[in-house]
């Protein structure tokens, strides 16, 4: 009878704590997205300052950075365990992707014409096949290639969440892919513009270019804004296009890893298991954007919305800072990253040829 007693009092004291850690590693994690605000302005005004409209250094970089030395602060301390259950990186992205939708109307996508979406449909297949065959050669974890081509070949992070929710990835691995996509989706973003004009390619072209090969949303509107204002509308309906995707994607992976990688796991393919396996938010992004397609949404609502999501990705690129684990590195190897640059190399290629094509040439 004793020792239930100090069972039970150990396990109350445990979720207690879990309680309280919870609701200081929020606050925490309010404050550092609030530095980061901060920080991103401050920031800007310099490069103002300096003649340069857009700001260079996209906020998920800011925002990755503080997360990372909150990481390295907290550890020293002792307290990261305490804090740890506030640090939900999926579910903030997830909120992200959602409020996200409201950037995507299906009425830009049919205003770019055909061929933008032929494009979205070209890039997105041959990237994401091509990225899953390097991942082959290099005997990556099916799990990994599946999250790594979704990203590389759609729009980064959130399609990085969508394929993971699809084939239960690690948690190791969505950090992984997406500390990736951060880092190499900044130096496109500068670098890509200043090509294109050496290249003399037409702001339509360099948009679809931008749009077609960048990672991130964001770093797509900020190079498409350093090349001028034609580009940036391109590239981001571009970008656009290849987000509407993500959901046929995530399907795709779901069915198809249900049906063969984890056949023999018990799990017996049928609409029941890949509707438990398919990530419900993708849904939710689909919705939001039919409804701004329909004009449900004032203008005024949508631009807070846009600000609703940056937020939410604040706060999930500050979780993927504190989240980050050399440890977790270190044992993925260099695989990975030969893998993912291999990868992007390629899309930067194939997206120059085909946008070149079909905006240069076809349209």
């Amino acid at each position: 009878m004793t020792t239930l007693t100090q069972t039970n009092a150990s396990a109350t004291t445990a979720t207690d704590s879990k309680r309280y850690g919870f609701i200081v590693g929020l606050i925490l994690l309010i404050v550092l997205t609030l530095l980061v605000a901060e920080f991103d302005r401050a920031i800007a005004n310099a490069f103002r300052a300096q003649g340069v409209a857009q700001n260079p250094l996209e906020y998920p970089l800011t925002a990755a950075v503080i997360g990372l030395i909150a990481n390295a602060a907290l550890r020293l301390t002792g307290l990261y365990e305490f804090v740890r259950p506030a640090i939900r990186t999926e579910l903030y992205l997830k909120i992200g992707v959602v409020i996200l939708g409201a950037r995507v109307s299906l009425g830009d996508l049919v205003g770019i014409g055909a061929g933008g979406l032929i494009q979205a449909l070209i890039m997105v297949a041959s990237v994401f096949f091509f990225t899953w065959w390097l991942g082959g050669k290099f005997k990556l974890p099916e799990t990994l290639k599946a999250v790594m081509a979704s990203a590389v070949s759609i729009c980064g992070v959130s399609a990085a969440i969508a394929a993971a929710g699809s084939v239960q990835a690690r948690k190791e691995e969505i950090t992984y892919v997406t500390t990736l996509v951060i880092v190499t989706a900044l130096p496109l973003m500068v670098l890509m513009p200043i090509l294109a004009n050496a290249l003399g390619l037409a702001p339509d072209v360099a948009g679809a270019w931008f749009g077609g090969n960048i990672d991130t949303t964001a770093a797509v509107v900020g190079a498409g804004t350093i090349f001028g204002e034609e580009a940036q509308r391109v590239a981001t309906i571009v970008k656009a296009s290849q987000n509407v995707l993500m959901g046929f994607v995530a399907f795709a992976l779901a069915l198809y890893f249900v049906s063969v990688v984890q056949k023999n796991q018990g799990e017996r393919p049928s609409p029941r298991i890949i509707w438990q396996r398919f990530p419900k938010f993708v849904i939710g992004f689909v919705l939001v954007s039919i409804l701004t397609s329909l004009n449900a949404f004032t203008p005024t609502l949508i631009r807070e919305m846009s600000t609703a999501y940056q937020w939410a990705f604040t706060l999930a690129f500050v979780s993927i800072g504190l989240d980050f684990s050399l440890t977790a590195l270190r044992q993925a190897g260099w695989k990975p990253v030969i893998v993912y640059l291999g990868a992007t190399l390629f899309n930067t290629i194939l997206a120059l040829l085909v946008s070149s094509v079909i905006f240069g040439v076809l349209f």
